[in-house]
């Protein structure tokens, strides 16, 4: 169900906000993520191009590598793969258009491209 500007929304999932792999390689926590549950307002979305199944492929390696912290020759392989994903996502884009939110959550994060299965009206 498509939202408008304004509408209150939550999310329905982790949602991981950055993807560098150079904290794993120090040794400091992993990436930073904002909690299913967590709350805000749409403020805009967009028509962007599908990723089709690269992008599902995508999530779920993003999935399964997450909150795992890997010695710095696996961070680099596991990086390498993301990399191979999202080049095969860009042959696969256009095949759909999706709609992707920009949402205000109430902890100050505004966060924009999240896809319409992350949200749930509040």
């Amino acid at each position: 169900m498509p939202y408008e500007t304004g509408a209150k929304v939550k999310l329905t999932r982790d949602v991981q906000l950055t993807a560098n792999d150079t904290a794993a390689r120090i040794g400091f926590p992993g990436p930073l993520c904002l909690a299913e549950g967590l709350e805000g307002i749409v403020t805009g979305s967009a028509k962007e191009a599908g990723g089709g199944m690269a992008q599902d492929g995508l999530a779920e390696f993003e999935r399964r590598v997450r909150g795992v912290q890997f010695d710095g020759h696996t961070a680099g392989i596991i990086d390498n793969l993301r990399q191979q994903i999202i080049r095969h996502g860009g042959l696969d884009a256009g095949v759909g258009a999706q709609i992707r939110y920009r949402v205000r959550f109430e902890n100050g994060f505004v966060l924009g491209g999240l896809e319409e299965g992350w949200l749930t009206e509040a």
